[in-house]
């Protein structure tokens, strides 16, 4: 898929989650943002699956532990096709196709249910250990949160993993760069890289806005020498947000008409 198809999707999805986030009255604007390019990414040019069977046994799955990320999600699969762009305007209501947080039984697309933080490396490596003899080879990728590597759980899992090394997981964590709402990577990305290859693990670093960065940490773990790998995806917290001095935001701000007009007409005025 051509860089140009790529940035313009990721266009429309910043554009659409605006909107149904104005619609849901909803915050984690800033965390959507940032993971925009890494879904697309994914959804554009990885992953093995297809709208027209979202439960086809051959497809490669996908595990959303990042749940502040869920709008982006959400938007990234309308702009597939995987259910109607009339759905996004009705996230997180009651009964709605699309809930606060990823519902497998309910929304087309979605490979797993996800709510509590730090729980998504242990599903992750539950499906690639049941999926690994699995013929076409169906791959698992799981997108974390920097934030989550200080929890327990995932931590666990990933000593797990690292003793079962299933090569067919991927786990991709995003760590944002430290911004004006003062949320960045804890420990630094040094320190993430550093434990996670301490533990055995493949691990490759990436700008998290960059599709050919992300793609060439993605080939450098391709291979066969025993251990899962894991992309370290540097990102900003907030990225792609125009700027508004006259009404600053962050990741629990709930946008009123006049700030959505003015982010819509800001990110209209974005080359395509």
């Amino acid at each position: 898929m051509s860089l140009k198809t790529l940035q313009e999707r990721a266009l429309v999805v910043r554009r659409d989650i605006v909107g149904m986030l104005r619609a849901a009255s909803a915050g984690s604007l800033f965390s959507s943002f940032s993971a925009v390019e890494l879904l697309v990414w994914l959804y554009g040019a990885v992953l093995r699956t297809a709208p027209g069977e979202p439960d086809e046994d051959g497809r490669d799955r996908f595990v959303l532990s990042r749940v502040s990320a869920t709008p982006a999600l959400y938007a990234v699969l309308a702009e597939r096709g995987f259910f109607g762009r009339e759905e996004l305007w009705s996230y997180a209501r009651l009964g709605s196709l699309l809930q606060a947080a990823p519902d497998r039984p309910r929304t087309p697309g979605v490979d797993v249910s996800c709510g509590a933080p730090g729980m998504g490396a242990g599903i992750a490596l539950g499906l690639a250990l049941a999926l690994k003899d699995s013929r076409p080879t169906v791959r698992v990728f799981c997108l974390m949160g920097a934030e989550e590597l200080m929890m327990g759980a995932t931590w666990e899992a990933l000593d797990l993993a690292a003793a079962r090394a299933p090569e067919n997981l991927t786990l991709i964590v995003e760590c944002p760069e430290a911004s004006s709402c003062g949320r960045g990577t804890p420990g630094g990305f040094d320190w993430a890289a550093d434990r996670l290859s301490a533990m055995g693990c493949r691990v490759a670093r990436a700008d998290g806005h960059d599709y050919a960065s992300l793609e060439e940490a993605r080939s450098s773990l391709s291979g066969s020498d025993g251990r899962f790998g894991v992309v370290l995806a540097r990102t900003v917290h907030g990225r792609g947000l125009p700027s508004l001095l006259e009404c600053p935001l962050d990741d629990a701000s709930v946008l009123d008409n006049q700030v959505t007009e003015l982010l819509i007409r800001g990110l209209e005025d974005v080359p395509s």
